[in-house]
């Protein structure tokens, strides 16, 4: 079955790890059977938006399994938009990532309100980087902006039953569950509160955490077959209108 892995990173990151190079993800995306990867630069992420995606639109010109997130900073909202207009220009970049911790913007902030329409107006998607309650304030900040559909990263973090009823309340809000603590049950839990099969996607936070702990959490969800092939790679073609793999 095909693979779409919709949370990963190129790059090397200011830890203590030897990842970088689009050899590894290639590696391992041939190690588990992943087709296509979005990627966000490291040095977009960490540092600096405009320069990291610079990087990386070279890298996508060399490499037809990778995709792109533009990388944007919700301290420079004019230099953002502008730079998302150029990555998207290439036809290489199919959304928006935001990382809420090294900007040092939480989602109920003025700047991260201002950042919101400016991509409900750019009419991309959005991986949004979530840890902690405040995912519960994404419903009400998206009542307004009709056109912007956003990827809960890591489906809350730590605060991953808050994240479910966020989706539950909102359409827009698709979950993506990730990270290194495999907790049991969230993925049940937030079909409970309502989220549907169609707003769940396949994401591995590589090359910084193994593909393998997400292909878990994903194989102990107990999902139809049918299920599970929307949640690795059909879902993430709607969204991103992308040709289905092969």
């Amino acid at each position: 079955m095909p693979i779409i892995d919709v949370h990963a990173h190129w790059g090397p990151w200011p830890f203590h790890m030897d990842v970088g190079s689009t050899r590894l993800n290639l590696e391992l995306m041939d190690r588990y059977g992943i087709d296509l990867q979005i990627v966000s630069a490291a040095e977009a992420v960490t540092y600096d938006a405009v320069g990291g995606n610079a990087a990386l639109r070279e890298v996508l010109g060399a490499e037809p399994r990778l995709r792109g997130y533009a990388v944007v900073n919700p301290n420079r909202v004019e230099d953002s938009a502008a730079d998302l207009r150029r990555c998207m220009d290439t036809g290489r970049f199919v959304g928006a990532k935001i990382h809420t911790t090294y900007p040092g913007r939480s989602i109920g902030s003025p700047q991260m309100r201002e950042t919101f329409a400016m991509l409900d107006e750019a009419g991309v998607p959005l991986l949004l980087h979530t840890w902690g309650p405040d995912v519960a304030l994404l419903p009400g900040l998206l009542a307004g902006l009709p056109r912007l559909r956003v990827i809960v990263g890591h489906a809350g973090g730590d605060a991953w039953q808050e994240a479910a009823h966020a989706a539950a309340s909102c359409d827009r809000l698709y979950l993506e569950h990730c990270r290194t603590v495999a907790d049991a049950g969230r993925i049940p839990y937030a079909r409970q509160a309502g989220v549907p099969v169609e707003r769940l996607l396949f994401g591995t936070d590589s090359t910084l955490v193994d593909p393998c702990v997400a292909l878990g959490v994903i194989r102990d969800a107990a999902f139809t077959p049918d299920e599970l092939e929307r949640v690795l790679w059909r879902n993430a073609t709607e969204l991103f209108a992308l040709p289905s793999p092969t």
